[in-house]
């Protein structure tokens, strides 16, 4: 049975609900779980206080419901389990997590997946800025897991990426894979500036219909279909994500780069 925590009381106070997971929660009482501590602004409350706790999480399943926009680390830290999110989600979701699967019927905002180890997150709307990057002073970012926005996302996504999957299949702003250090990152809308600044290796998409310009410390490498695409094709069927073009089907651009970094990385652009 699922554990359902609705949101009953607004406020214009940011509630942050870190360590609400579904192995903390699992197996305990519903007069339990509400007694558990939450912070409302600088101050912890009960759970109960703002949220209405109903069933149990027993097979590892934990749904938040309402108005989330408010509720900040959603999902931080998750080791197993699902985490269902219905409406939209305010900053850090899935930051930190180490395995399991979020899946989100709305919006989110900014560092969605932030340093994020394993796991997968499906976003069924937007995303802010800085998904799956390193936080501020940190030296990498995502190191593991899937990142699915079926909408739009922000600046710096992959910002010191080491490993994983992004994929976006809406728009991107700019700064698309800044100072990454590996892994992969697709977007299949329209693009901004600067992808790929500083990286060392990995692979960016940049898939969308209009031109993308590519920074100058990147050099053209070959032109045509990349049977490699195909693999990455299979891979978001498999999570039935809404990728706009089959990618192993489509005249790519091959660039490498950044020279400055040593000119290891990959971009990939669309039809030139």
């Amino acid at each position: 049975m699922t554990l359902h925590l609705e949101l009953v009381s607004s406020t214009p106070i940011p509630l942050e609900v870190e360590g609400i997971l579904p192995e903390t929660v699992r197996g305990q009482s519903v007069r339990d779980i509400e007694k558990l501590t939450i912070f409302h602004g600088n101050r912890q409350v009960p759970l109960a206080e703002f949220f209405r706790v109903t069933g149990t999480c027993d097979d590892e399943c934990l749904q938040w419901e309402g108005n989330l926009a408010g509720v900040h680390w959603l999902g931080a830290g998750m080791a197993c389990g699902t985490l269902r999110i219905e409406g939209p989600a305010g900053r850090h979701v899935g930051s930190r997590m180490r395995g399991g699967r979020i899946d989100v019927a709305g919006d989110v905002s900014d560092w969605l997946g932030g340093e994020m180890l394993g796991g997968e997150i499906h976003v069924r709307g937007s995303a802010g800025h800085l998904v799956g990057s390193a936080y501020r002073g940190s030296a990498r970012g995502m190191t593991g897991g899937t990142i699915l926005v079926y909408g739009n996302v922000g600046t710096e996504i992959g910002h010191g990426m080491r490993r994983g999957l992004i994929a976006v299949a809406g728009s991107a702003e700019d700064l698309v894979g800044f100072n990454m250090l590996a892994g992969s990152i697709f977007v299949f809308g329209r693009s901004g500036i600067r992808h790929g600044a500083g990286m060392r290796r990995g692979t960016i998409g940049l898939l969308g219909p209009e031109r993308v310009t590519v920074l100058p410390t990147f050099r053209r490498a070959c032109h045509g279909r990349l049977e490699m695409l195909r693999l990455i094709d299979r891979l978001l069927e498999r999570h039935n994500f809404p990728a706009p073009i089959q990618m192993g089907d489509t005249t790519i651009a091959l660039h490498h780069g950044d020279l400055l970094e040593g000119g290891r990385g990959e971009i990939l652009v669309r039809g030139e």
